[in-house]
């Protein structure tokens, strides 16, 4: 007798073959592209000095994320990330909205990526004289590729990432020793820093930008069910991740702050690219323009993997149509979803601006960190240390969790300040889809079946 689809996709499981390298490889690929482009648009919300402030304030953000993350991935060892952890601590309302959150987050900031790299090809063939070089054909083959390279298996896919990704973190130190930081051949802060032009509105303004340094390193949890040792590999490699990327965007930020005024850098599109050509270096040209290519590459790569990984889970859970959850019989990947968001990320990407690409997905990706304050503080209510087994614990609870929470009070707030019609509409948006979810969709759950962990039942059940 022929098995239903659902059955099947549940008989067939991920494969479990990655490593803390690509684990690395999955938070720093999805985020490195933001020390290529995006963040410079913190420095036109308030200055080159408010930008660095909004870097170092996001930075300690993302390391309470990673903190937090480090936890309760270990912990929840199971595809979906932070949905898979509202499920099971939170509830079925709430693991919903938090899928969404992490679909949209990783969508836009794949469709974000696939502009900058159409951006910088149209660029660098008008360079080199060829008048009639479009960036959308690019924009639709990155897209189509890496869609194609994660339908074939998760294992090339993260190695091709963490291959890329090491070639675009070595280009950002060689543009940083190149430039000679320890002398003013080519650095002028002297001169082109020009304390806060907004006062300290504008850095509060400017934190809404600075979260593009690191937006996606929470993405690393997606690999939870694909990786031989969660307990090791996703604290190892997401703890390394959010080092790594403290120290490239500091960097990012001396280089680019030194060579350019911050009235252009506060608009430009690549703006390492642009630091590399203001040297008159073919080679940095030459490398930056490889760097960028392959930070955009690595970042779409791993929103595709992350997006669909979300999308799976939920479907599997049938909290979306159950089609979604099947997995593809050769390649152990969840393919239906891969193809099903590729016309998502190719409508944004081919028409929608680029500052509102990446709002859309800063907005989505500052929902789910404030969902991940609460949830932890729960999740040691429910099951304090002690009575499960924990890959990681981390420590000062539950300071990191108030901080997170205090610090995406004041991004909300900085992002009401130049995009408010967007907030509202993305809190409209959420809004209505739980109400779908809610009063449609939840019928159709296996309500037993999605909790999924052998734990004991919560303190005060």
């Amino acid at each position: 007798m022929n098995q239903p689809s659902g059955a099947q996709s549940e008989r067939i499981s991920l494969l479990r073959v990655l490593g803390p390298g690509h684990v690395w490889a999955l938070g720093v690929g999805i985020v490195l592209v933001g020390e290529y482009m995006g963040w410079n648009f913190a420095v036109g919300k308030g200055g080159a000095v408010a930008a660095l402030i909004a870097c170092w304030v996001a930075g300690l953000l993302y390391t309470c994320v990673a903190m937090i993350d480090s936890e309760v991935t270990s912990t929840v060892a199971a595809a979906g990330g932070q949905y898979a952890q509202a499920k099971h601590i939170i509830g079925p309302l709430m693991a919903f909205n938090v899928g969404l959150y992490l679909v949209f987050a990783y969508t836009m900031l794949e469709a974000a990526n696939a502009i900058t790299l159409g951006y910088l090809v149209q660029t660098v063939g008008t360079m080199a004289g060829f008048e009639n070089t479009h960036d959308k054909p690019f924009i639709v083959l990155t897209i189509m590729f890496l869609a194609w390279l994660n339908y074939r298996g998760v294992y090339a896919t993260l190695t091709f990432s963490l291959v890329i990704t090491a070639v675009a973190f070595v280009a950002i130190w060689v543009l940083f020793l190149a430039v000679q930081p320890w002398s003013d051949v080519y650095m002028k802060h002297g001169e082109l820093l020009t304390g806060l032009p907004y006062g300290w509105l504008g850095v509060l303004a400017a934190l809404h930008f600075g979260l593009w340094f690191y937006l996606g390193i929470e993405g690393t949890t997606q690999a939870a069910e694909e990786v031989r040792s969660p307990a090791r590999a996703l604290p190892l490699g997401t703890m390394t991740g959010i080092i790594t990327l403290l120290i490239a965007a500091t960097m990012t930020w001396y280089v680019c702050a030194g060579l350019m005024p911050w009235e252009y850098l506060g608009q430009a599109v690549t703006p390492l690219f642009d630091a590399a050509r203001l040297t008159n270096s073919t080679l940095l040209m030459v490398l930056l323009f490889i760097g960028t290519i392959f930070s955009t590459l690595a970042s779409a790569n791993g929103c595709i993997n992350d997006a669909s990984r979300a999308w799976f889970s939920m479907g599997r859970d049938r909290y979306l149509p159950q089609a979604f959850g099947a997995v593809h019989p050769k390649y152990r990947t969840p393919y239906r979803s891969i193809v099903f968001l590729v016309p998502v990320a190719l409508v944004f990407a081919y028409f929608a601006p680029l500052d509102q690409v990446i709002t859309f997905s800063i907005l989505s990706g500052l929902l789910e960190y404030t969902f991940m304050a609460f949830n932890v503080i729960m999740f040691r209510q429910k099951w304090p240390l002690g009575v499960i087994k924990r890959g990681y614990v981390h420590p000062f609870h539950p300071l990191p969790a108030l901080v997170l929470l205090l610090l995406c009070m004041a991004t909300y707030f900085a992002v009401f300040l130049g995009y408010g019609t967007q907030l509202v509409a993305m809190i409209v948006f959420y809004m209505v889809a739980s109400l779908w979810f809610a009063l449609h969709r939840y019928k159709y759950v296996h309500r037993g079946a999605q909790f999924t962990m052998p734990w004991p039942k919560p303190v005060r059940y």
